[in-house]
């Protein structure tokens, strides 16, 4: 199995995108992951939202494939302590046979249509994070998870 992060729009932010990858390098050692992104939607500023986001999704889809296990990072979305998140990615691992996809949607969140996709939605706090943010909390928790699953010291209770 391979986990991807797939988001919408880079990280412009070069601190971030550093803390990114090396925890993306982290998680390797452990599973096949890999973050990849898809375009900003073009000439927001002629868009509503609602098409902002119709857009966005349809970049998405081109890249998602029909045997993918879909994951919304949203703010909607089920929370998990970081010991019960790696049970989750463990349950995951036994039971998603191709790619467990994690979506970070764009500013104003998700299509109907990619929510109508999405397996599951995943909420990393009740609090407000950047979408930068958010890949970089969540690239950590999948690396503590993977520490966890391993029995090894990162993570203390």
């Amino acid at each position: 199995m391979k986990i991807v992060l797939l988001s919408v729009g880079k990280t412009d932010q070069d601190s971030i995108a550093q803390l990114i990858d090396t925890y993306r390098k982290r998680v390797n050692f452990y599973i096949s992951f890999e973050v990849e992104i898809v375009p900003d939607a073009k000439n927001t500023k002629k868009l509503s939202e609602k098409e902002q986001k119709i857009q966005e999704g349809n970049n998405l889809k081109k890249i998602l494939q029909s045997s993918d296990y879909v994951v919304l990072l949203d703010d909607k979305g089920k929370q998990f302590s970081s010991i019960e998140f790696s049970q989750f990615i463990e349950k995951k691992t036994h039971s998603v046979p191709k790619r467990l996809i994690f979506i970070v949607g764009g500013p104003y969140g998700f299509s109907e249509e990619i929510y109508a996709l999405a397996n599951e939605k995943i909420s990393l706090s009740k609090m407000t994070f950047t979408h930068q943010m958010v890949r970089f909390v969540f690239v950590e928790q999948l690396y503590r998870a993977m520490t966890i699953l391993n029995n090894e010291l990162y993570h203390h209770e």
